[in-house]
C-alpha cells in the first residue's frame, strides 16, 4: 500500500510541475456543461482503455487510449499525441474525457502544451455521465 501513495505523489507531483512548467491552464467543465458543448459541435476524445471504451462510452466518442495496460501495469501511451495529432487538428473543440477526470486532465495538460488550443477536461469522466443518466452508446456483449 506504500508503494501505491507514494507513486501517487509522485505521479500528482510531475502532474502539477507539468501544469506550472508549460503555462497550460486546464479548464475543467462538469458533465453537464461537456454534455451542452458536445451537442453543439465540441468533439469527445475518450482517454480511457480500449476495454473500458467497449464497454460503454459517450456516442459519437473518439478513443485514444492515454495510458495502456502492460505487464507492469498501466504506462502512459507513448504514441499518444501522435495519435491525437492524426486524428484532430489544433484549432478543434475538444472535451476530453476518462473514467473520472484524472487521466484525461493528464491528458488535456498534455494537448494544451502541444499546442491544441481549445481543449477542456471533463471533470467526473464517464462515471459523472452515467450516474447523470445522459446516453451512452454499449457494446452488444454489455446489453
Amino acid at each position: 500500500m506504500g508503494n501505491v501513495f507514494r507513486n501517487g505523489i509522485i505521479s500528482l507531483l510531475v502532474v502539477l510541475l507539468l501544469f506550472c512548467s508549460s503555462g497550460a491552464e486546464v479548464v475543467t467543465v462538469d458533465v453537464h456543461a461537456a454534455r451542452q458543448l458536445i451537442r453543439s459541435g465540441h468533439r469527445y476524445l475518450d482517454v480511457r482503455t480500449e476495454e473500458e471504451f467497449k464497454k460503454g462510452h459517450v456516442e459519437n466518442s473518439l478513443n485514444i487510449p492515454y495510458m495502456l495496460n502492460a505487464p507492469q501495469g498501466m504506462v502512459k501511451n507513448p504514441k499518444f499525441m501522435e495519435q491525437v495529432s492524426s486524428a484532430c487538428d489544433k484549432e478543434e473543440k475538444l472535451i476530453v474525457g476518462c473514467k473520472s477526470g484524472v487521466r484525461s486532465l493528464y491528458a488535456t495538460t498534455d494537448l494544451l502544451t502541444a499546442e491544441f488550443k481549445h481543449a477542456s477536461n471533463m471533470g467526473g469522466g464517464y462515471q459523472a455521465w452515467v450516474e447523470n443518466g445522459f446516453a451512452v452508446n454499449k457494446s452488444q456483449d454489455e446489453l
